[in-house]
């Protein structure tokens, strides 16, 4: 409610304007017509219909000059004021504005004309031809400002619109990180448990049960994170209600979840992060767990989230065949996608080979 009060402050403020500039021409037209002892019922109507439309200029442009040029003309004609046209000009400001180029062309063009041919018509040579171009320069000026309003106004829209476009296409590429987090992580799970399965079910039907229930789960937790985040893309209600991001409180079951993919998983948290770097940590560790499952399983991994007082720092490490996990990784997207999420943040990134074998992952978030 508050909001839209204050988008209402300035529109309001503009139509006052134009309401006091309306009741002020009003006046002067008053006193232009008692002082040329022009007939009351030829002044006071003459005065209104050059003042009074002003203060509906900005909802019907074209009309207001129209009638506002019309009765300037009739004031010119039986000589109530010579003044140059400067309730036209009011009115010609706003149809240059708001109106297209053709249409301000034309206005211009039919005012001057118009008001050119009265004046000629009206008055005595030279006075009349200085008189037009003082009206000219007038009524131009005018129509000049409101082309320029126009053009800024278009290029502001132009701009936000742009602004509005790059912010959806960033937004967009950050699910597509987020799908592909979600998806690699629970395809690896469930491909190293659907071969437990397939290897054991002969001779140990149990431990097969176990591996198809693991997978249940997580196919089952998969598809609920997927539709959230597609839901994100196809939904247009700014209202519309979304289970909250994974963050620090998940990791837990994303350990229990690579522990049943035969990765023992150690998991040691010091501090707490706000949300959206939370987020940030948790794909960095689903991400590197992820590949621990792929390429290293069966394998021991230490994950460590230290949060100091400027920095957080993420280290994964495993005990698997350090080469071979790098080899894996060469053809992926999961460290360049770890280093951009770190990078965002103007944090430091490094994974590699350890020289007494296995892998490790190391980040480095600032806080603030």
């Amino acid at each position: 409610m508050t909001s839209r009060v204050l988008r209402m402050l300035p529109t309001a403020y503009l139509y006052a304007l134009d309401v006091a500039t309306a009741v002020l021409l009003v006046l002067v037209y008053l006193d232009f017509a008692r002082l040329n002892h022009v007939p009351p019922w030829l002044g006071y109507p003459v005065a209104v219909l050059v003042g009074a439309p002003l203060a509906l200029r900005r909802k019907r442009p074209l009309l207001t000059l129209g009638i506002v040029l019309t009765a300037q003309n009739v004031a010119t004609i039986t000589h109530i004021t010579l003044e140059p046209y400067s309730a036209t000009a009011f009115a010609m400001y706003m149809v240059a504005s708001a109106c297209s180029q053709r249409v301000a062309v034309g206005a211009l063009a039919a005012a001057l004309g118009s008001a050119w041919v009265v004046v000629l018509f009206s008055e005595e040579w030279p006075e009349s031809g200085g008189l037009c171009v003082f009206l000219a320069l007038v009524v131009c000026a005018a129509w000049a400002l409101g082309r320029t309003t126009r053009f800024r106004r278009s290029h502001e829209a132009r701009e936000a619109a742009e602004a509005s476009a790059k912010a959806v296409a960033e937004e967009r590429m950050r699910i597509a990180r987020e799908l592909h987090d979600v998806v690699a992580h629970s395809l690896s799970l469930i491909t190293v448990k659907a071969g437990v399965a397939a290897h054991v079910a002969p001779t140990q039907p149990e431990q097969a049960q176990e591996a198809l229930e693991v997978i249940e789960r997580a196919s089952r937790g998969t598809l609920v994170e997927m539709r959230r985040l597609l839901g994100v893309l196809r939904s247009e209600d700014e209202e519309a209600e979304l289970a909250p991001m994974p963050g620090m409180g998940d990791l837990p079951e994303l350990v229990k979840r690579a522990s049943l993919a035969g990765v023992d998983v150690s998991l040691s948290v010091s501090g707490e992060l706000p949300d959206g770097l939370g987020l940030t940590v948790y794909r960095i560790v689903q991400e590197s767990v992820t590949n621990v499952v792929k390429h290293a399983a069966p394998a021991a991994c230490e994950v460590s989230i230290v949060v100091g007082d400027a920095s957080v720092e993420v280290r994964v490490v495993d005990d698997g065949p350090g080469e071979r996990v790098l080899a894996g990784r060469r053809g992926g997207h999961g460290l360049i996608g770890m280093r951009e999420r770190v990078a965002v943040y103007g944090g430091t990134f490094s994974a590699g080979p350890l020289a007494g074998g296995g892998f490790a992952v190391r980040a480095e978030v600032p806080l603030s």
